[in-house]
């Protein structure tokens, strides 16, 4: 019957359909911890050189890309807003990234000669802004999330300022911040995953106070028994 009639309806009952999924950080810090810490490994100069970027290319893409894109997705659904704005935004720039290696490997985007690279800079400032903005929304959940994105930040500030002057010194010291970033996103990810598959906390997260006296249930307009965020 129409939702009006049903409403009006004495006696009548509400039927509530839920969809439980899966914390999607899961798989959103995992492909955040992996893409981050091979870019890392190569700013670092643990392997290759900066030509060799393409080698990781289709990891980064896919995982760090795709994969991270669509738990942005899935944490929008979620109704986690600090996940999704930031999966969703580093999902698009690694995919970005794909198309624009590929580009380069065509010959139809010319790369620098040297470390000046401001048109790419330029990504990194918008995607530090972002980033800080998402660290200090970030404390409101967990203190694990918070340093991921701290770290992740201040590594795209460093990184964005090489690209700008030019400094390969900055862009080796990026590599060390992002490696701690990578490394923190791993530790959230598997503590997410391992805490959900025990069904209490195991790893702890550092939740906030204001998080854990948050009800797991909320009833809003129109939604009964939908379960916020990813906890």
């Amino acid at each position: 019957m129409p939702l009006e009639e049903s409403l009006e309806t004495p006696g009548a009952q509400t039927r509530v359909f839920l969809q439980p999924i899966a914390a999607p950080s899961i798989l959103g810090m995992f492909g955040l911890a992996g893409s981050t810490f091979m870019m890392a490994a190569l700013l670092c100069r643990w392997f290759g050189s900066l030509a060799t970027t393409l080698a990781i290319v289709p990891f980064a893409a896919l995982f760090g890309g795709l994969a991270q894109f669509l738990a942005g997705m899935w944490a929008f659904k979620a109704r986690d807003g600090v996940a999704t704005a930031i999966h969703g935004m580093w999902g698009a720039f690694w995919i970005a990234f794909g198309y624009l290696a590929f580009f380069a490997a065509a010959g139809r985007v010319p790369l620098p000669a040297g470390p000046l690279y401001p048109a790419f800079g330029y990504w990194f400032i918008v995607l530090a802004a972002v980033t800080w903005a998402c660290s200090i929304a970030s404390a409101a959940e967990n203190k694990c999330m918070m340093l991921t994105l701290m770290w992740l930040a201040a590594g795209s500030t460093v990184f964005a300022i090489g690209l700008l002057a030019g400094s390969y010194g900055l862009m080796l010291a990026s590599g060390y911040i992002f490696l701690v970033s990578s490394f923190i996103a791993w530790y959230t990810a598997s503590a997410l995953m391992i805490n959900e598959a025990f069904g209490r906390e195991v790893w702890s997260l550092g939740r906030s106070t204001q998080a854990r006296q948050m009800p797991r249930v909320s009833v809003g307009i129109g939604e009964p028994g939908v379960i916020r965020g990813q906890a």
